[in-house]
Formats: C-alpha cells, structure tokens, sequence
C-alpha cells in the first residue's frame, strides 16, 4: 500500500513540474539587467538614416530621321532575233529587234500633303532583212502631281505633264519595187505640256480619278517640214498638223478633263496597270471633239530577272489627222530589274 501511494505522488509530481514547465515558458521574462548574448541575426538591420540622392541619367540620342519619300524603279529590256539559212523553204525573213522600257516613281507623303512625279520612257526598234528599221514604240511621259487632302477620300490637287517621242516617225510604202519612208512625227512634233487643277477621288491606295475643272494644254510642232508633203514640194503645205495651224508652233487649248488610273496586283507576280484620259475642250464642247486615251500594261514576272509584259494603247483625237480610232499592241519577253527590291 505504500508503495502504491509513493508511485502516485511521484506521478503527480511529475505532471505538475511538467505543467509548471510549459506555463513558465509563456511567461515574458524581464531582461533588462540580463547579459544575455544572442547569435547574429541573418536580416539585415538598419543604421542610420538612408540617404536618397538624385541620379542624372545621359539621355540617349538616336540618330534616326524619317524618310517622307518613296521611290521605285523598273526597267526592262527585250530583244528578240530571228535568223534563216538561205536554202530555209519554210519561208520567213531575217529580223532583229530590241526594246527598251524605263518607269521611274517617287512619292512624297507628310501629313495632309502629297506629291507624285512618274516618268515613263519606253522605246524600240525592229530591223528585217532588205527592209528599212522601223519604231516599235516611242514614247515620253512626265507626270507631276501635288494634292492636298480635305477628306477621307477627296483631295485638291494641281498638276503639269509633259508627253512627246524620241525618234522621228515615218509611214512607208513601195514605189517601183523599194521601200520609201516619209516623215510624219518627231521629237516635240508633236509635244504636249498640260496644266490641270481640280479634285482627286481615292477610295483605295491603287485606284484615283482626277477630275479637272480648270485644265490647259499647248500642243508643239516645232519642225515645218511636218507640214510639207516631200513627194510634192509644189504642193501647198498642209493647213495644219496635230491641230497646230502652219506658221504656228504652239496650239493653245482650254479644257475640262478626267484622268483615271489604277495600279494593282490582281494575281501573285501579275500586275495589272491602266491610265485612261479623257480631255473635252472648252472652245467646242461637242460629243464627236473628245479626245480620248487608254494605256494598259499587264505585267507577269517570270523569275528574279525574267518577266513578260503585253502592252496595248487605245487613241481617238481628231487632230492627229484620222476621224478613227487609232491602237497599238506589244507582247514582250526580256529582262526586268526593279530597285529597291
């Protein structure tokens, strides 16, 4: 029985050091006349106040100017040879023929102004066998154009062209066997120089018609001998050429004008471009005195360097001399370079 009451209070002592323990241990303890040394705290600890001091960064400078103009340049270049042994009874002629096409474009755009010069120069020669070489194509044509927009699709516009020919221009045909050729054009025989200003529409970046209210244009003939028949000098020269009387050399016209043109990919390396023109003068506004002009170029490219082109031109102006409807049409395969690429 003793023993049984020892082991119980034993047992209690125990629990109750125990509790005594953890209570003790919730306890704060006053250390403030204590020595106590504790281990460095890993955190950083503040000393001091912190300074902050104003940091002068170096502005950057970038070199770097915006380029308001584009540019684009294509030329071509086609020659086409054909050659027969002298016992050939297929028939065919020995010919050469070589053509050359250049159209240049920059464009100026800043804010609601812009500008757009083109030029186009295309020439060509054929040579057959026995006979005199021949043009294929001749042509020069300068296009200024300055605009200001006053809407989303409309603008004001002014601009000034310059068209003529390189080389001279002949008609042929056969007298007593040989070929004759007789002079009918030339450099500035005829030559336009037009001035229009009105309104541009441009729904789309590759379509534009200009409408212009106020136009003028001076057609030249500079050289009288377009005005002489050569095959009979005692004949009375003709009374005028290209609309020019004779002893004149400018023609001046008021007009209202038109001139829509389109510029656009309608397939995967196939260019499709237009301009057609149409100038009704003032002086006698008349159905049947409308002059009008259609230039259409379809372009296919080949490879890197190789493309193929068909060209055509579609003319009714009454003062080069035929009440008819004049055309002309070109098929080529050459060479072709645009810049930049």
């Amino acid at each position: 029985m003793k023993n049984c009451l020892a082991a119980i209070v034993l047992i209690l002592s125990f629990c109750s050091t125990k509790l005594y323990a953890q209570e003790i241990d919730t306890i704060p303890i006053n250390t403030k006349d204590l020595n106590i040394k504790l281990k460095r705290s890993p955190l950083p600890s503040r000393q001091g106040p912190l300074n902050f001091e104003p940091v002068k960064i170096k502005p950057l400078v970038v070199n770097a100017k915006i380029n308001y103009w584009k540019t684009r340049t294509n030329i071509g270049i086609n020659i086409n040879q054909a050659q027969f042994s002298n016992n050939w009874k297929g028939g065919g002629t020995n010919s050469v023929a070589v053509g050359g096409l250049l159209n240049w474009k920059a464009e100026y755009n800043k804010d609601s102004y812009s500008y757009v010069s083109e030029l186009v120069l295309q020439y060509g020669k054929i040579k057959n066998k026995d006979q005199l070489q021949k043009k294929t194509n001749d042509r020069i044509f300068w296009d200024n154009k300055a605009s200001f927009q006053l809407s989303k699709s409309w603008f004001f516009f002014g601009s000034l062209s310059f068209e003529s020919q390189f080389d001279n221009g002949y008609s042929y045909s056969v007298v007593n066997g040989q070929e004759t050729a007789t002079l009918i054009s030339k450099f500035m025989g005829p030559g336009y120089l037009t001035e229009s200003i009105g309104f541009e529409y441009k729904p789309v970046k590759y379509f534009s018609t200009r409408i212009g209210t106020g136009t003028a244009r001076q057609t030249f003939v500079l050289d009288e001998k377009l005005f002489l028949d050569p095959a009979n000098n005692a004949n009375p020269p003709k009374a005028s050429v290209f609309g020019v009387d004779y002893g004149k050399k400018v023609r001046n016209e008021l007009a209202f004008q038109i001139v829509s043109a389109i510029d656009k990919d309608i397939f995967t390396n196939t260019n499709l471009k237009a301009r057609y023109q149409m100038f009704i003068p003032y002086q006698d506004f008349k159905m049947s005195n409308i002059d009008h002009r259609l230039d259409v170029a379809l372009t296919a490219k080949i490879n890197r360097f190789m493309n193929t082109s068909l060209t055509g031109v579609i003319l009714f102006d009454k003062d080069t001399g035929t009440n008819k409807i004049q055309a002309n049409q070109t098929l080529a395969l050459g060479f072709g370079f645009t810049f930049p690429r």
